[in-house]
């Protein structure tokens, strides 16, 4: 009881019972219907039939003789069939036909009625035997009053009307049992079926709440939208399992990256404090930790512009902004830095192309893609360091690129350098925080585009592809 209570309280079944309900009702209107038609159109064809022969009859009158008229009641009353007949005298007494009583009101007045009799055996009072026994029933009659004087009843047995009308009565009812039972049985294994989709997702997401986050929900071969829907949930889990997987990677990194100058400032403050520590040493001192202290500010600061990058809440509303401009301004402001390391700045930058951006974080992005440019550009061996800054549209795109001749990424590497904090140098001891290209990744994103890195042989190619204005 409890789980047919527990079933009718989903959607799914309440939905396949309306439905069962719906389509019942209807087919029994329908079945109905179709039986009303049927007796109605049976009734009209005996009225019709009746009519006919009341119409022959009085023809036969107005051009023929009475022996003839009788001649021909007298025939047609002996054949088999559902038809009834009488003719009296102007008295309205019996004088031929295959019933003999017939109610008075029925002579008297001319019309259609309706009423039991008894079929009449004419040809057992001549010793001849009929074909017919006597049988009573009850007959749909016309009756009317011939030119010379006679009563005329024509009319026909309703006996095997009513049959035809049980059939279709019964069959009616088996057809509205057998719609009703196989309804059941169909809303039955619909539901079944959907509840047991509906069952393993829940099953599934039962399993990874309690912490299996590698269940994922299994795909039939239908492709049907359940498979639609398990698909875009896998999806949804293969995200999410990445994401936990990357904030532990994060969590990790952060431990590492500011464990170290934690340690350094509280090994710089605790020097300063020594007893005959000297006005120089604890100026060092002061010095060392305002240091330390920028680069975890800045540490903070790029991880909390790509939170918002991410959140889709840049500081300061999108505009019309002169991306030219902005990749130029860059590369011209990193110029003098990457002389100073030997590095020389080509620059090949489109003019006149417009975006709707945020200015400030497409600058950002520039200034970390330079950044590690500057840092990584230094060929193997011999040989001048190399950066090319530039700027197309290609197809209504717009791309922005810029290219060293470093030692360059390796291909497997190349996806995960996007995440936070990760670094390809294990040691970490070059300066950084490995928050500069997720902030480039994030900001491209939020500006509907795509971020990726090639291979420049030599070197690495980064490339932020965004959509035309």
């Amino acid at each position: 009881m409890n789980r047919f209570v527990q079933l009718w309280r989903t959607s799914t079944v309440r939905l396949t019972a309306t439905f069962i309900l719906i389509f019942v009702i209807f087919a029994i209107m329908l079945l109905a219907f179709i039986g009303w038609q049927s007796s109605v159109q049976i009734q009209r064809q005996q009225s019709d039939d009746i009519d006919r022969e009341v119409r022959l009859f009085q023809r036969m009158d107005a051009n023929q003789s009475i022996r003839a008229l009788a001649f021909a009641v007298e025939r047609i009353s002996r054949q088999p069939g559902p038809g009834v007949y009488y003719l009296g005298d102007a008295t309205g007494q019996y004088l031929l036909g295959n019933m003999t009583d017939v109610p008075p009101e029925v002579l008297i007045t001319p019309g259609v009625y309706s009423f039991a009799y008894e079929r009449s055996n004419p040809l057992a009072e001549s010793g001849l035997p009929d074909i017919r026994p006597p049988r009573s029933g009850y007959a749909l009659v016309r009756s009317v009053e011939l030119s010379n004087g006679l009563r005329l009843v024509v009319g026909r047995d309703v006996v095997e009307r009513r049959g035809y009308s049980a059939i279709i009565i019964q069959s009616f009812m088996f057809g509205v049992l057998g719609i009703i039972l196989f309804s059941l049985i169909a809303g039955g294994v619909t539901a079944r079926r959907v509840l047991r989709r509906i069952d393993t997702i829940r099953d599934t997401s039962t399993k990874i709440m309690s912490g299996n986050l590698s269940e994922r929900i299994p795909i039939t071969k239908r492709q049907d939208e359940f498979d639609g829907l398990a698909t875009n949930l896998n999806a949804m889990l293969d995200r999410i399992e990445a994401l936990l997987q990357g904030l532990k990677e994060v969590t990790d990194n952060v431990a590492h990256d500011l464990k170290t100058p934690l340690t350094r400032l509280r090994n710089q403050a605790e020097s300063a404090l020594r007893d005959g520590a000297s006005d120089q040493s604890r100026q060092a001192a002061l010095e060392t930790t305002i240091a330390e202290s920028d680069r975890l500010i800045q540490t903070f600061n790029a991880l909390l512009m790509i939170a918002r990058a991410e959140a889709g809440a840049p500081s300061g509303a999108f505009s019309d902004v002169d991306i030219s401009a902005v990749v130029a301004d860059v590369a011209e402001l990193y110029g003098p830095v990457a002389e100073d390391e030997g590095i020389v700045v080509e620059t090949a930058i489109a003019e006149g192309v417009h975006l709707r951006a945020n200015r400030e974080l497409i600058g950002q992005a520039m200034v970390n893609l330079l950044e590690n440019a500057v840092k990584y550009a230094k060929p193997e061996g011999e040989g001048t360091g190399r950066i090319n800054v530039g700027l197309r549209t290609d197809g209504g795109r717009v791309l922005i690129e810029v290219a060293d001749n470093g030692p360059g990424i390796p291909e497997e590497d190349r996806k995960r350098v996007l995440e936070r904090f990760v670094r390809l140098e294990k040691s970490r001891s070059e300066t950084g925080s490995g928050l500069g290209l997720s902030l480039v990744d994030a900001v491209t994103r939020l500006h509907g585009g795509t971020f990726r890195i090639e291979d420049n042989a030599p070197g690495v190619r980064a490339v932020i592809d965004l959509p035309g204005a």
